[in-house]
């Protein structure tokens, strides 16, 4: 049955998108927010708001009580959820369905199966799909890991069964290390996800990091291309870019195909995200996890094939079959997405809460600027710095740049600090201009101060 009231239950830009999409498919939207998130862009563009919590993210967006007793006083027939959060809750899952409230993702079954890392990796086996060579199940014990290692070989990557975000990975690379390093890692990996399981990894030297962006309806599947997300800082997404200009099309053809295999055999329904280490040397990827939602990127993909994603994932949601075959979907171009923060690239990038005290956006074709911001918003302390996301799109990945530097220099934040200095150094550095760089490559580079003060 088709959607008919929706309930946001994130914030920020994600939440604005959302309402946006749902807006387009005439759905009446509602959006959840915290005490603290009273006066936020999604609260004044939604068709009504519902406070669901203090401004502490474990008393509201996190709290799956308030989120779903919020959703049954408003009448909202789904959720969505954006990402992070309860995104890839499977507990609120099946609080919504027993709620009888559709949840705009994957089945708790789903989830819980490609959000543990061990299970995805089986998935992915069983499913044809390269993996990187590894530990069988998860590891309980430092000894298992060591006994793991040895017949790997060294350096191994540790990782946190449940869970992500570069959570809990450490690079062994004798077995001193891994038994000093797999202690630490399973406490933060507990500290997080409430599981100290681990698992290990040969470590690619110098691998590029690039996703397949899936669609299903739990009966097919279909792609929608691949991203490169090679440029990270602490594990975490800096720079994306739609697609890999590092691939060769009979590469990309077998990478994507792969995806489509590993959501046709899970059943899969939403927008999902499928990961991949790629080793430039020898031209060959591995899978490396399922991300069962839809992606901070995805605008990039949208660019690069023309196609709303978030629409898409709230329309099989409802029921809805795929409304576009693997032959409908092409690619076009060049995308590139960059991440503005509310932090000091200057200062070991320290968190830069505070109000905004004038924006100008960039415009023209090929630019999109997707945030949450307006003079005089008050820019709250309490959740992740993100304040939007710049794409731009190009007929090549040389143009794309360009763009992307004049789409930055149209840009004004008054009264923070953002990322906006690093994405202008990045995209005039002659290793990013020739891609030449990979996921370990940024922080080197930082390290060597080649981010200097703007006059």
């Amino acid at each position: 049955m088709a959607i008919k009231r929706l309930l946001i239950a994130n914030r920020g830009e994600i939440a604005v998108r959302i309402i946006r999409a749902a807006k387009a498919m005439d759905i009446h939207t509602i959006q959840a927010h915290s005490e603290a998130d009273a006066d936020m862009l999604a609260v004044r563009q939604a068709d009504e708001a519902v406070c669901i919590g203090p401004a502490q993210a474990a008393q509201s967006y996190l709290n799956v009580e308030a989120v779903v007793a919020a959703a049954r006083a408003t009448g909202a027939d789904a959720v969505h959820p954006g990402y992070g959060f309860m995104a890839e809750n499977p507990a609120f899952v099946r609080a919504l369905e027993a709620a009888g409230i559709t949840f705009v993702g994957p089945s708790a079954d789903i989830i819980d199966r490609m959000g543990d890392k061990v299970a995805a990796r089986q998935a992915a086996e069983a499913a044809g799909v390269p993996v990187v060579p590894g530990s069988k199940g998860r590891l309980d014990t430092v000894d298992e890991a060591v006994a793991v290692a040895a017949g790997l070989g060294y350096p191994v990557m540790i990782k946190a069964a449940a869970g992500g975000g570069g959570k809990g990975i450490r690079i062994a690379e004798t077995e001193a290390d891994l038994r000093r390093m797999a202690p630490q890692a399973q406490a933060e990996a507990d500290a997080a996800f409430g599981d100290g399981g681990l698992y290990l990894e040969r470590a690619i030297q110098s691998p590029r990091h690039i996703e397949v962006q899936i669609m299903g309806d739990g009966t097919d599947a279909v792609h929608y291309f691949e991203r490169e997300c090679s440029m990270q800082r602490r594990r975490q997404k800096v720079w994306e870019e739609a697609g890999a200009a590092c691939l060769d099309e009979t590469t990309r053809a077998h990478l994507c195909d792969t995806a489509v295999s590993l959501a046709k055999a899970v059943g899969y329904v939403g927008a999902g995200t499928v990961e991949y280490l790629y080793d430039s040397a020898t031209r060959e990827f591995f899978f490396i996890e399922m991300n069962t939602r839809i992606q901070v990127e995805h605008p990039a993909t949208e660019m690069l094939t023309g196609t709303d994603l978030v629409q898409e994932m709230i329309h099989v949601a409802g029921g809805g079959a795929l409304r576009q075959s693997q032959k409908d979907i092409t690619r076009s171009g060049h995308a590139i997405e960059v991440r503005l923060n509310a932090e000091d690239p200057m200062m070991q990038f320290l968190p830069f809460p505070g109000q905004v005290s004038s924006l100008q956006l960039p415009e023209g074709a090929g630019i999109r600027f997707d945030h949450f911001l307006y003079e005089g918003y008050q820019v709250p302390p309490f959740y992740d710095s993100l304040l939007g996301k710049l794409i731009v799109h190009a007929e090549d990945r040389d143009t794309a740049i360009e763009l992307m530097i004049t789409a930055l220099e149209g840009l004004e934040i008054g009264g923070l600090k953002t990322t906006k200095p690093l994405h202008l150094a990045l995209a005039q550095d002659p290793s990013v201009r020739a891609d030449d760089f990979h996921t370990q490559w940024l922080e080197p580079w930082l390290a060597a101060g080649n981010l200097k003060p703007t006059p």
